[in-house]
């Protein structure tokens, strides 16, 4: 694995090696892990502001529901 070194303060390194330390593992990995989650929330607000714009037009809004119930996928469980 390459790394590159980056810089924070020192109020964030002290975070990060709290963070590091209550999850048992490494600094490199606690900030992987913290890249990773800010990646996940800003998709998931910017999914939702894009459901909500979708939701204010009653007419795509049906087409995506029915478009969503088209492709729909069971799980199996009943």
């Amino acid at each position: 694995m390459e790394t590159t070194t980056i810089r924070v303060d020192r109020d964030t390194h002290a975070r990060l090696l709290e963070l590091s330390r209550e999850a048992d593992t490494s600094l490199i990995a606690t900030v992987r892990d913290a890249a990773e989650a800010l990646w996940r929330q800003r998709f998931a607000r910017e999914l939702m502001g894009q459901l909500n714009e979708l939701r204010q037009d009653p007419t795509a809004w049906e087409a995506y529901l029915a478009e969503a119930e088209e492709t729909h996928v069971t799980d199996g469980i009943d």
